[in-house]
Protein backbone atom coordinates (compact mmCIF):
# COMPACT_ATOMS: atom_id res chain seq x y z
CA UNK A 1 0.00 0.00 0.00
CA UNK A 2 1.79 3.86 -1.11
CA UNK A 3 1.98 6.04 1.54
CA UNK A 4 3.65 9.10 1.73
CA UNK A 5 5.23 10.23 4.94
CA UNK A 6 4.08 13.93 4.65
CA UNK A 7 1.16 15.99 6.72
CA UNK A 8 -1.41 17.51 5.02
CA UNK A 9 -1.02 20.82 5.27
CA UNK A 10 -2.37 21.63 9.08
CA UNK A 11 -3.48 25.13 8.37
CA UNK A 12 -6.23 23.98 6.23
CA UNK A 13 -6.96 20.89 8.47
CA UNK A 14 -7.54 23.20 11.37
CA UNK A 15 -11.38 23.61 11.50
CA UNK A 16 -12.55 20.71 9.54
CA UNK A 17 -14.98 18.15 10.95
CA UNK A 18 -14.81 14.52 11.73
CA UNK A 19 -13.94 12.01 14.08
CA UNK A 20 -14.29 8.25 14.96
CA UNK A 21 -16.57 5.92 13.15
CA UNK A 22 -17.34 1.88 14.24
CA UNK A 23 -19.24 -0.45 12.53
CA UNK A 24 -22.13 -2.50 14.72
CA UNK A 25 -24.00 -5.04 13.43
CA UNK A 26 -27.66 -4.51 15.06
CA UNK A 27 -29.87 -8.12 15.04
CA UNK A 28 -33.32 -7.81 16.25
CA UNK A 29 -34.92 -10.89 17.57
CA UNK A 30 -38.46 -11.81 17.53
CA UNK A 31 -39.11 -11.26 21.25
CA UNK A 32 -37.70 -8.04 20.90
CA UNK A 33 -34.46 -8.03 22.25
CA UNK A 34 -31.20 -7.23 20.19
CA UNK A 35 -27.85 -8.83 19.47
CA UNK A 36 -25.08 -6.25 18.79
CA UNK A 37 -21.68 -7.28 17.38
CA UNK A 38 -18.81 -5.53 15.09
CA UNK A 39 -16.56 -6.84 12.64
CA UNK A 40 -14.14 -4.22 13.69
CA UNK A 41 -11.68 -4.25 16.45
CA UNK A 42 -10.45 -0.71 16.18
CA UNK A 43 -13.05 2.16 14.90
CA UNK A 44 -11.68 4.94 12.33
CA UNK A 45 -11.42 8.19 11.60
CA UNK A 46 -13.29 10.39 8.75
CA UNK A 47 -12.68 13.55 8.03
CA UNK A 48 -13.89 16.58 5.81
CA UNK A 49 -11.17 19.32 5.22
CA UNK A 50 -13.64 21.47 2.59
CA UNK A 51 -15.03 23.41 5.99
CA UNK A 52 -11.72 24.42 6.62
CA UNK A 53 -10.85 26.35 3.23
CA UNK A 54 -10.65 30.02 3.59
CA UNK A 55 -9.20 30.86 0.90
CA UNK A 56 -8.18 30.93 -3.19
CA UNK A 57 -5.44 30.24 -2.04
CA UNK A 58 -5.99 27.74 0.42
CA UNK A 59 -7.86 25.72 -2.81
CA UNK A 60 -4.97 25.93 -4.43
CA UNK A 61 -2.57 24.35 -1.75
CA UNK A 62 -5.52 21.66 -1.29
CA UNK A 63 -4.86 21.06 -5.56
CA UNK A 64 -1.17 20.59 -4.90
CA UNK A 65 -1.69 18.06 -2.56
CA UNK A 66 -4.46 16.25 -3.63
CA UNK A 67 -2.56 16.10 -7.33
CA UNK A 68 0.39 15.09 -5.46
CA UNK A 69 -0.78 11.80 -3.68
CA UNK A 70 -2.39 11.45 -6.85
CA UNK A 71 -5.94 11.08 -4.90
CA UNK A 72 -6.85 8.06 -3.78
CA UNK A 73 -3.37 6.32 -4.61
CA UNK A 74 -1.40 7.57 -1.54
CA UNK A 75 -1.54 7.40 1.81
CA UNK A 76 -0.34 10.33 3.60
CA UNK A 77 -0.65 11.82 7.31
CA UNK A 78 -3.60 14.15 9.04
CA UNK A 79 -3.12 16.26 12.32
CA UNK A 80 -6.53 15.62 14.09
CA UNK A 81 -6.24 19.22 15.56
CA UNK A 82 -9.20 17.60 18.36
CA UNK A 83 -7.27 14.90 19.06
CA UNK A 84 -3.26 14.65 18.70
CA UNK A 85 -1.86 14.05 22.29
CA UNK A 86 -0.87 11.74 24.42
CA UNK A 87 -2.48 14.21 26.62
CA UNK A 88 -5.03 16.52 26.82
CA UNK A 89 -5.26 18.62 23.89
CA UNK A 90 -4.27 21.35 26.52
CA UNK A 91 -1.71 19.51 28.59
CA UNK A 92 2.06 19.02 27.60
CA UNK A 93 3.04 15.50 26.45
CA UNK A 94 5.16 13.51 29.40
CA UNK A 95 6.57 10.31 29.74
CA UNK A 96 3.73 9.22 32.20
CA UNK A 97 0.91 9.85 29.70
CA UNK A 98 0.30 6.30 28.59
CA UNK A 99 1.24 2.83 29.31
CA UNK A 100 1.94 0.85 25.99
CA UNK A 101 3.48 -2.53 27.67
CA UNK A 102 4.86 -4.37 31.09
CA UNK A 103 8.22 -5.14 31.10
CA UNK A 104 9.27 -9.17 30.93
CA UNK A 105 13.23 -9.06 30.68
CA UNK A 106 12.97 -10.37 27.38
CA UNK A 107 11.16 -7.86 25.24
CA UNK A 108 12.85 -4.17 23.53
CA UNK A 109 10.16 -3.51 21.04
CA UNK A 110 6.76 -2.14 22.28
CA UNK A 111 3.91 -0.37 20.57
CA UNK A 112 2.84 3.17 20.75
CA UNK A 113 -0.90 3.02 22.40
CA UNK A 114 -3.64 5.57 23.35
CA UNK A 115 -6.34 4.60 25.77
CA UNK A 116 -9.59 6.30 25.94
CA UNK A 117 -11.21 5.45 29.68
CA UNK A 118 -14.48 5.83 30.67
CA UNK A 119 -15.79 4.19 33.92
CA UNK A 120 -14.29 0.58 34.13
CA UNK A 121 -14.20 0.32 30.41
CA UNK A 122 -11.62 1.09 28.15
CA UNK A 123 -10.35 1.31 24.70
CA UNK A 124 -6.56 0.91 23.68
CA UNK A 125 -5.60 2.69 20.17
CA UNK A 126 -2.46 1.73 18.04
CA UNK A 127 -0.87 4.78 16.68
CA UNK A 128 1.38 4.19 14.25
CA UNK A 129 2.38 7.79 13.09
CA UNK A 130 3.86 9.73 15.80
CA UNK A 131 5.33 13.10 15.27
CA UNK A 132 9.14 13.07 14.73
CA UNK A 133 10.86 14.20 18.05
CA UNK A 134 7.90 14.61 20.17
CA UNK A 135 8.60 10.82 21.78
CA UNK A 136 8.93 10.42 25.40
CA UNK A 137 9.50 7.26 27.19
CA UNK A 138 10.19 5.68 30.67
CA UNK A 139 10.56 2.37 32.33
CA UNK A 140 9.16 2.95 35.90
CA UNK A 141 9.42 6.03 37.16
CA UNK A 142 12.80 6.88 35.26
CA UNK A 143 12.47 9.24 32.15
CA UNK A 144 14.74 7.75 29.26
CA UNK A 145 16.46 9.65 26.36
CA UNK A 146 15.46 8.89 23.15
CA UNK A 147 18.65 8.04 20.83
CA UNK A 148 20.56 7.40 24.18
CA UNK A 149 18.33 4.36 25.39
CA UNK A 150 15.80 3.71 23.13
CA UNK A 151 14.63 4.38 19.20
CA UNK A 152 11.51 5.01 17.34
CA UNK A 153 10.39 3.92 14.40
CA UNK A 154 8.24 7.05 13.04
CA UNK A 155 6.59 5.43 10.06
CA UNK A 156 5.00 2.12 12.39
CA UNK A 157 5.22 4.18 16.02
CA UNK A 158 7.11 1.03 17.36
CA UNK A 159 9.96 1.81 20.26
CA UNK A 160 12.80 -0.44 20.84
CA UNK A 161 14.95 -0.10 24.11
CA UNK A 162 18.29 -0.70 23.64
CA UNK A 163 17.81 -2.99 26.91
CA UNK A 164 15.07 -4.90 27.88
CA UNK A 165 12.24 -3.40 30.68
CA UNK A 166 13.04 -5.27 33.68
CA UNK A 167 10.43 -8.02 34.49
CA UNK A 168 6.39 -6.38 36.12
CA UNK A 169 7.72 -2.86 35.36
CA UNK A 170 5.69 -0.66 33.49
CA UNK A 171 6.82 0.85 30.08
CA UNK A 172 4.86 4.21 29.44
CA UNK A 173 5.01 6.76 26.73
CA UNK A 174 4.23 10.31 25.55
CA UNK A 175 4.21 11.93 22.38
CA UNK A 176 2.20 13.70 19.38
CA UNK A 177 0.66 12.25 16.82
CA UNK A 178 -0.66 12.19 13.31
CA UNK A 179 -3.53 9.61 11.66
CA UNK A 180 -2.44 7.61 9.08
CA UNK A 181 -5.27 8.37 6.09
CA UNK A 182 -6.31 8.99 2.32
CA UNK A 183 -8.48 10.28 0.38
CA UNK A 184 -12.50 9.08 0.31
CA UNK A 185 -12.15 10.82 -3.23
CA UNK A 186 -10.60 10.65 -6.69
CA UNK A 187 -12.05 14.13 -7.72
CA UNK A 188 -12.38 17.15 -6.25
CA UNK A 189 -14.71 19.97 -7.27
CA UNK A 190 -14.57 23.54 -7.14
CA UNK A 191 -15.75 27.19 -8.61
CA UNK A 192 -14.65 30.45 -7.98
CA UNK A 193 -18.09 31.63 -8.24
CA UNK A 194 -19.49 29.24 -5.52
CA UNK A 195 -16.88 29.80 -2.91
CA UNK A 196 -16.79 33.53 -2.95
CA UNK A 197 -20.98 33.04 -2.43
CA UNK A 198 -19.93 31.07 0.39
CA UNK A 199 -19.79 26.99 -0.55
CA UNK A 200 -16.89 25.19 0.08
CA UNK A 201 -15.61 21.82 -1.59
CA UNK A 202 -16.47 18.51 -0.29
CA UNK A 203 -13.30 17.34 0.61
CA UNK A 204 -13.71 13.46 2.20
CA UNK A 205 -10.37 12.21 3.87
CA UNK A 206 -11.02 8.53 5.91
CA UNK A 207 -8.39 6.76 8.10
CA UNK A 208 -6.33 3.64 6.67
CA UNK A 209 -4.91 0.87 8.24
CA UNK A 210 -1.39 0.44 8.77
Amino acid sequence: MGFHEVRFPANLSFGSVGGPERRTEVIALTNGFEERNTPWAHSRRRYDAGVSMRSLDDIALLIDFFEARRGQLYGFRWKDWSDFKSCAPSGAPSFRDQRIGTGDGETRTFQLTKTYQSGINSYARPLTKPVTGSVLAGVSVDELVAGVHFDVDHTTGTITFVDAPPADVEVTAGYEFDVPVRFDTDAIQTSVASFQAGEVPNVPVVEIRI
